[in-house]
């Protein structure tokens, strides 16, 4: 047992780019885990600036000066930026508050709609299980409403590191577009000379990260937009909120649409009831998420992460455990990120 576990050891940690990687991977674990709230900004900032880059690369080609393609995509996501905190975000946010409001009248006529299906189906449906599901429905909202009211209650801190925030985030992602050649510059100075396996890994996550980055970004803002193009064009109440809904669901493969189709059918039932109005939406909704699924994705993703649902599924279980919710946003990447260390991971035969 001591030979097998001797020749394991050296077969996968002998080679000393191994101990490099092995160290900076502890490093990363321990750095995310302790301090994941304190560098959400930075972490953020990455992100966008990720996604700018390629812009600024494409422009660069007809520009020729990396400082005025940077100024140019820059200012391009600021006003974009700026659109969203003018127009989207106060949408979003009436919305929210009016469902908010409108909750006690959609439980209300809720309950006249189950009624009816009671005296429909009453060998299916009997009275009891209809009110006992409503009350427990209600002590839901009861409880959701007191944590609503505790984070109003809260909100000036919250506020105030927002504020920050769109501070913040801002100059980082200028100085990562602007200053990238002098910052990579500066990491390599404290990495070790002789780094095949490191530089593989780079490689390997840099391709496979941006195309997902990418791709996703892609996804998310064409499927938000066609969703609340079909929802208006049917007339669903909160047609922006739950289309922002479901195209953020894009984020948690399977889990994601499967928790958002639950607010939409049923704001569709307490608006329409059982009518042809609510088989339409359905046969919308199921349309979108399929053309999503099978048409979308292998388009947008035909380059980025090749990973098995079951990776996938028990990525996000892994690192939304370590993590919670950070480690369910980021449970992709970090999956193709392990993935790549293990393909680039120096094996001594």
């Amino acid at each position: 047992m001591i030979k097998l576990l001797k020749a394991w050891f050296n077969r996968y940690f002998s080679d000393p780019e191994a101990g490099v990687l092995l160290f900076l991977i502890i490093g990363f674990v321990v750095i995310v885990s302790t301090m994941t709230n304190m560098l959400a900004p930075l972490f953020a900032s990455l992100i966008f600036a990720y996604l700018l880059e390629a812009l600024v690369i494409r422009l660069n080609k007809f520009c020729h000066k990396r400082w005025l393609s940077v100024l140019i995509v820059y200012t391009l996501f600021m006003g974009i930026v700026a659109v969203s905190i003018i127009f989207l975000i106060p949408l979003l946010w009436e919305q929210t508050m009016n469902l908010i409001a409108e909750l006690p009248n959609m439980l209300g006529r809720g309950q006249v709609l189950l009624m009816h299906l009671q005296q429909s189906y009453p060998e299916v449906f009997t009275a009891s299980q209809i009110n006992s599901t409503l009350n427990e429905f209600r002590g839901s909202l009861a409880h959701y409403g007191q944590v609503v009211l505790s984070i109003s209650l809260a909100s000036i801190p919250t506020l105030i590191t927002l504020i920050i925030y769109l501070v913040l985030v801002p100059l980082l992602i200028y100085f990562f577009l602007m200053d990238r050649d002098k910052l990579f510059t500066w990491c390599n100075r404290y990495l070790p000379h002789h780094r095949g396996a490191l530089d593989n890994v780079w490689a390997e996550v840099h391709v496979q990260l941006g195309n997902y980055i990418k791709g996703k970004a892609l996804e998310i803002i064409i499927v938000t937009f066609v969703t609340y193009l079909m929802f208006a064009i049917i007339h669903l109440q909160y047609a922006f909120l739950l289309a922002v809904a479901v195209g953020v669901s894009v984020l948690i493969p399977y889990i994601g649409a499967l928790l958002v189709t639950i607010p939409v059918l049923i704001i569709g039932f307490l608006q329409w009831g059982w009518s042809s109005h609510f088989a339409w939406l359905i046969a919308i909704y199921a349309t979108i998420i399929t053309l999503d699924g099978n048409v979308l994705v292998p388009l947008l993703f035909s380059e980025a992460v090749n990973l098995h649902p079951v990776a996938i599924i028990a990525a996000v279980i892994f690192f939304g455990g370590i993590w919670g919710f950070w480690g369910v946003f980021f449970a992709i990447p970090l999956a193709s990120l392990v993935k790549a260390i293990l393909s680039a991971w120096p094996i001594t035969k």
